[in-house]
C-alpha cells in the first residue's frame, strides 16, 4: 500500500474510533442524567480516594511529561503549568470532594407558576448532554473537567494536550475507576487516546452530532481554533488580559500587595493581571512602590513615560504592551487620568475576562464595578480570584467571556440547561 493509502487508512480508523467515543458517550449521558445525586457522590469520593492512593504513579507520568516538554524549549511559565507535585495532587483530589459537596444542579426547580387555564409550569435544570473538552498544558483540568461534567450529569469527552499526555490519561483512569465503582458507566469520561490534531477538527464537527458543547482551554492559537472551526456551541474565552487600576484613593500598601500577588502568584494562569493603569495623581507615591515589590519577585516591568521618570528602574512600554497577554514575570503599566480613561483604556485593549480597581472610593468602585463589561470585576482583591474554587463552585472547566447562558467561571451550575414540564388536567388549546 502506498503511503498515500496508508494515511488514508489511518484516518479512517481515527474517525471510527472517535464516532464510537461519540456514540458511547451519547448512552453515558442518558444514564447519567438520570443517576440519584447520592450515586454521583460516591464516585467523586473513590475518584479522590484513587488520586491520593496513586500518587506515585501520577507524578511518574507527569515527570516523563516535564522531561519531554523541557527538550522542546518550552518556558517556565508553561512548565509550571504542566507540573504536578504532590501539594497539587492533594489539591486535585480535594477539589473532587468539594465537588460531591456542592448542591446537584440536575432537577433543581428554576421558577414554577401557574397560568389562568390552571395548567402548571415549571422551569428545571437539566444536563446539557454530552461535552468536549479541549486543553492544553495543565493536567489537573482533566479531573476538574470530568467531576464537573459528571456530577451535573454530563458525559465528558476530554482532548489534553500532547504536553500532558501521560499525566492526563493516568488521571483518566482514577476517574474511570471511580466510576465503576459507583456502578457507573466509564464512558461517563473518555480521553481522546491520541495528539493528532485530526481528533479535534473531528470533535469540532460534533462527531456525528453526538457532542452537544466544546470547552476550549488554553491559548489564542486553540480558542481561537476552535472558535473559528466549530459547528456545536462553544464555552470559550480568546485571552486573559486582567487589568488593574490604582485610583488615587488607593491605599499604597493594599495596591503593592494585590498587584504583586495578582501578578506574581502564578504568571501562567488567565486570572494573572497583564497592565496596571495608575492614576496621574499617585504615580509619585504608588508606582515606586509597587515597581519596587514586584521587581524584588524577579518581575519585568514595562512602563510609560510618566511611571518611568518616577521609578527609572522600569523598562519604557511600547504601544505593543497594550493588550499583551504576557503569561510571564512581565507586566505593563500605564499612567491614566482617571476612572473614565481607566476604563477606556480596558474596553479598548481588554479581553472581557477580569479587571480590578483599588480604592477606597465607594463611589468610584461602584462606577467600575457597573460599567466595565467584563465577565469578572473586582474591588480591593487580586485577580487571581478568578477561580471557580474560589467562587464556590468546587472546581471549574473554565472561565467563560461570552454573553449567552454562562459567564465566568465554568461549574456545575453554568453545565446545565432547563426544560419546562408542564401539567395540566384536559386542559385544550380554543
Amino acid at each position: 500500500m502506498s503511503a498515500a493509502g496508508k494515511l488514508a487508512t489511518s484516518q479512517a480508523g481515527l474517525q471510527a474510533d472517535m464516532l464510537a467515543m461519540g456514540r458511547a458517550a451519547r448512552v453515558a449521558a442518558g444514564k447519567l442524567a438520570s443517576a440519584p445525586t447520592a450515586q454521583k457522590q460516591s464516585a467523586l469520593m473513590a475518584m479522590a480516594r484513587h488520586i491520593r492512593d496513586t500518587q506515585a504513579s501520577l507524578l511518574q507520568a507527569n515527570a516523563s511529561d516535564i522531561s519531554r516538554t523541557r527538550a522542546s524549549g518550552k518556558v517556565h511559565s508553561f512548565i509550571d503549568r504542566l507540573t504536578l507535585t504532590p501539594e497539587r495532587i492533594k489539591a486535585m483530589a480535594n477539589g473532587l470532594e468539594d465537588v460531591a459537596g456542592l448542591p446537584d444542579p440536575v432537577g433543581q426547580v428554576m421558577v414554577n407558576w401557574q397560568r389562568p387555564n390552571g395548567l402548571d409550569l415549571t422551569r428545571v435544570r437539566v444536563p446539557i448532554g454530552v461535552i468536549g473538552i479541549i486543553y492544553e498544558s495543565r493536567p489537573n483540568v482533566t479531573a476538574d473537567a470530568g467531576a464537573l461534567c459528571m456530577m451535573s450529569g454530563n458525559a465528558a469527552i476530554l482532548r489534553g494536550g500532547s504536553d500532558s499526555h501521560e499525566s492526563s490519561a493516568a488521571i483518566v483512569k482514577c476517574l474511570q475507576a471511580g466510576l465503576e465503582e459507583a456502578d457507573l458507566p466509564v464512558a461517563a469520561i473518555q480521553m481522546v487516546p491520541t495528539s493528532d490534531r485530526t481528533a479535534v477538527g473531528m470533535m469540532l464537527q460534533g462527531l456525528g452530532g453526538t457532542i452537544d458543547l466544546i470547552i476550549p482551554r488554553g491559548g489564542k492559537s486553540l480558542v481561537g481554533r476552535v472558535q473559528e472551526e466549530a459547528r456545536v456551541p462553544v464555552f470559550a474565552h480568546l485571552e486573559g488580559i486582567c487589568h488593574i487600576y490604582v485610583d488615587r484613593a488607593a491605599d499604597v500598601e493594599m495596591a503593592v500587595n494585590i498587584v504583586t500577588n495578582a501578578k506574581m502568584r502564578r504568571t501562567g494562569v488567565c486570572g494573572a493581571a497583564e497592565c496596571v493603569l495608575i492614576h496621574q495623581d499617585v504615580v509619585r507615591t504608588h508606582a515606586p512602590a509597587i515597581i519596587a515589590a514586584l521587581q524584588a519577585k524577579g518581575c519585568e516591568v514595562h512602563a510609560d513615560r510618566t511611571i518611568k521618570f518616577a521609578s527609572p528602574s522600569a523598562s519604557p512600554a511600547s504601544d505593543s504592551d497594550w493588550g499583551k497577554e504576557f503569561l510571564d514575570a512581565i507586566i505593563a503599566m500605564k499612567t491614566v487620568t482617571g476612572v473614565d480613561d481607566a476604563m477606556d483604556h480596558i474596553a479598548r485593549f481588554g479581553s472581557q475576562h477580569t479587571d480590578c480597581i483599588i480604592t477606597a472610593d465607594d463611589n468610584t468602585a461602584t462606577r467600575f464595578l457597573n460599567e466595565v463589561d467584563s465577565a469578572i470585576v473586582v474591588h480591593n482583591a487580586s485577580t487571581q480570584f478568578a477561580d471557580g474554587g474560589e467562587f464556590g463552585f468546587g472546581a471549574e472547566i473554565g472561565i467563560a467571556t461570552g454573553k449567552l447562558h454562562a459567564r465566568g467561571p465554568v461549574g456545575l451550575e453554568q453545565l446545565t440547561t432547563f426544560k419546562y414540564q408542564v401539567r395540566g388536567c384536559g386542559q385544550t388549546r380554543p
